[in-house]
């Protein structure tokens, strides 16, 4: 995101919903890709590092916006043991019944977000988190940078299509 992105994403409502450590992550992010990566001084075999802490603020986002609109009670939000992959999984719909957020989504909006936040969850946090040692997914600064714009945009779309 440019500088003027920032500055103006910094303005809006989107950023004033988030929480100040959600904004800390996305700010020290920030400062990892521009200030300290962009020098090129060290090329590193995957920048999967440089995702962790939008990756980390998307997970903070949604748990406290699906509280915010009651997809999850107060309880859940403090939880140590809330899996929101397993309840954002459109694969368990059926399983999870009325506790399905990809359910909760995709009725008070539509498909297509659900299918999106779903998307940015797999891609950029479980794709990114994971160890497999068959499949060692290495991201480019590139690729990095491209996930982190889908974070903070669909954070930002989730935010005006459900809270607002």
């Amino acid at each position: 995101m440019d500088k003027m992105g920032r500055l103006v994403m910094r303005t809006s409502e989107f950023w004033q919903y988030l929480s100040k450590n959600q904004k800390d992550l996305i700010l020290e992010g920030q400062y990892l890709m521009e200030d300290i990566i962009k020098d090129n001084a060290y090329q590193f075999k995957d920048y999967s590092f440089l995702v962790f802490p939008f990756a980390k603020a998307y997970e903070g986002f949604l748990k406290q916006l699906f509280k915010d609109i009651k997809f999850i009670s107060r309880l859940d939000y403090i939880s140590d043991h809330l899996r929101l992959g397993k309840l954002m999984s459109p694969n368990l719909i059926r399983k999870l019944g009325e506790r399905s957020l990809y359910e909760k989504i995709r009725i008070k909006t539509n498909t297509e977000l659900a299918d999106k936040i779903w998307h940015v969850w797999k891609t950029g946090r479980n794709q990114i988190f994971h160890y497999f040692p068959h499949n060692l997914r290495a991201v480019s600064f590139t690729e990095a940078s491209l996930i982190i714009n889908e974070i903070l945009k669909t954070m930002e779309e989730a935010h005006q299509k459900l809270y607002i």
